[in-house]
């Protein structure tokens, strides 16, 4: 038997839970994956609410998820690039979050070795989504763009893909996580009302994109001078249909792995706040609809142990305490804080020889 996170009705994060099924069977083209990580996205839960129905019907028994990554433990008729074993990263049209998934194999990537399953498993909506607005605005130099949710899984990725490109970033985001969007070389300022005259303050020159992924701030972008050509929204279908900005969506397998080799290459990072079990997903869930933690929330239905990590699941989660209190601290490179289980640190040793030297040089 397999497990998977369904709903029954509309609502909240309560209407959720986790059904035994029948696991499934491979057709052909298909590959069946026990799922070893799977990342949270906004898009999940206005679904699950029944933000705009019309535009994502559901029926129910509706299963939940796109992003995966995990281990193939079998292969329907005609598949060529995957056998049993194969560890792999993709995503499908929705129930990712299960333990055991039937995936096209068109879908699938070979999971490189430099990602830990929590990142890889949360790189396609989040990832593909941001690539593809970056790239479809065509980003230079000669750009500044704003960046709102700057501090979720898109909203960073956006911004490291727009920096990439040299353009100037402003992402909002609350007073506490200013810090975290720094290390990315973004222009932190508040969410909020007000945010376009916040925004002419610190813009050294006019702003040519706006990328909204908090929704409903379509008119800052209008009052920023913004044309509706170059202002995207992630969920805000009111702003497509009444002010023609264009609706930002996730990509296919391609550009997932362009993104993964970006990521594997440490060009671009994907922090993971925190790592949800199965039987805690309506937890996990409330934590992403509350846009309480910076990067990715994620769904761990098989839990990896790292060298020097070990993974807790209490039931009071440090961050929950302390969430909201500031505390006096110095400022933290990202880079030096990155876990073991983001990589194999070479960007740390690389950055720290280079500390080094600059002080040696001084």
């Amino acid at each position: 038997m397999a497990r998977e996170v369904r709903f029954s009705g509309f609502g909240g994060p309560e209407v959720l839970e986790v059904a035994e099924v029948p696991t499934p069977e491979p057709g052909p083209g298909d590959v069946l994956v026990e799922v070893f990580a799977s990342g949270l996205n906004p898009i999940d839960s206005a679904i699950r609410r029944g933000d705009h129905p019309e535009r994502w019907p559901v029926e129910f028994p509706a299963a939940q998820g796109r992003d995966l990554a995990g281990v193939v433990l079998a292969t329907g008729q005609g598949v060529e690039r995957f056998s049993r074993g194969d560890e792999v990263i993709g995503f499908v049209d929705a129930g990712a979050q299960a333990t055991h998934v039937v995936v096209p194999e068109a879908n699938l990537l070979t999971r490189p070795p430099a990602l830990s399953w929590e990142v890889a498993g949360s790189l396609y909506t989040a990832g593909t989504t941001a690539w593809n607005a970056v790239e479809g605005l065509g980003l230079t130099p000669r750009d500044t763009v704003v960046i709102t949710a700057a501090a979720g899984g898109i909203g960073c990725l956006a911004a490291q893909f727009a920096r990439m490109r040299g353009a100037t970033v402003i992402g909002s985001s609350v007073e506490t996580r200013f810090d975290f969007l720094r290390q990315f070389g973004v222009v932190a300022t508040e969410y909020g009302p007000g945010l376009a005259e916040r925004v002419r303050a610190i813009a050294t020159g006019p702003v040519t994109a706006f990328l909204d992924f908090l929704g409903g701030q379509t008119g800052e972008a209008a009052a920023l001078g913004v044309p509706p050509s170059r202002v995207l929204t992630l969920l805000d279908w009111d702003a497509v249909d009444e002010h023609r900005a264009v609706r930002a969506s996730a990509g296919d397998v391609v550009a997932l792995g362009r993104v993964a080799s970006l990521a594997a290459a440490r060009r671009i990072r994907l922090p993971i706040a925190d790592v949800f079990p199965l039987d805690a997903v309506a937890d996990a869930y409330r934590a992403l609809d509350r846009r309480e933690a910076p990067g990715k929330i994620v769904l761990g239905l098989r839990m990896v142990a790292y060298r020097g990590q070990r993974v807790h699941e209490p039931a009071l989660k440090e961050q929950d305490a302390t969430l909201g209190v500031p505390t006096p601290h110095d400022h933290v490179d990202v880079v030096e804080a990155v876990p073991p289980a983001v990589g194999d640190g070479s960007v740390r040793r690389r950055h720290r020889e280079e500390r080094e030297e600059r002080e040696r040089g001084g």
